[in-house]
């Protein structure tokens, strides 16, 4: 097992860790987190492209002119795709992009995000992360004292304090453990775990 840090708020150590090698010392295969995070990114597409069939663009259906004899190509009418203003042919159709993988790779994919920050040495173990009030300044000067610039904060439960006070600084995400996810992970440089969330994170992926 890896032993991690344990430090307060002040960046004081306060103590030291066991981590499971079995979630945080995984071998990380790249294809395994690249499938999740297009996964990911697909559910969020919204898929509203629309365009509109030559049956369903306004206009006459009346023979624009005489089949023969005008030196013109023949036209059936001006809905037609080749004419300005006709219908679009195989343009988008409202559609969702969303695709599932099976539940024991989604598990997989965040024990080998959550190795490979460990192994870059990204993760930090907070004893607590507690604040009076709501203030974008105090929070400020805890990352600052953390010296990070850019972090993921899961935290066990929510804590309306803590994440109003985050929510206008660049950089930062505050996500309760059971919406921890891959994308997220690998988008922030650090990631910052209560030591309350390790008992659920193990629960939750190890189960």
């Amino acid at each position: 097992m890896a032993v991690a840090t344990i430090v307060n708020t002040k960046n004081d150590k306060v103590g030291e860790i066991d981590l499971n090698d079995s979630l945080f010392g995984v071998e990380v295969k790249p294809y395994v987190l690249h499938s999740i995070v297009r996964m990911q990114r697909a559910k969020r597409r919204a898929g509203t492209a629309c365009t509109k069939t030559r049956a369903e663009v306004r206009g006459s259906s009346a023979k624009p002119y005489r089949q023969k004899g005008t030196g013109q190509a023949r036209a059936g009418n001006r809905r037609s795709p080749v004419w300005r203003g006709g219908g679009v042919v195989f343009g988008p159709k409202p559609r969702s992009y969303a695709f599932k993988l099976p539940k024991k790779v989604m598990r997989l994919g965040l024990r080998m995000a959550l190795s490979t920050r460990m192994a870059e040495e990204k993760l930090c173990i907070l004893d607590d992360f507690k604040m009076d009030s709501i203030k974008t300044k105090d929070f400020v000067g805890i990352m600052n004292t953390l010296d990070f610039d850019n972090a993921l904060i899961v935290i066990p439960s929510h804590d309306e304090t803590l994440e109003r006070s985050s929510r206008n600084v660049p950089g930062y995400k505050v996500l309760i453990s059971s919406g921890l996810n891959v994308y997220d992970i690998l988008l922030h440089k650090n990631v910052i775990l209560l030591q309350s969330t390790i008992d659920q994170l193990e629960e939750r992926l190890l189960s």
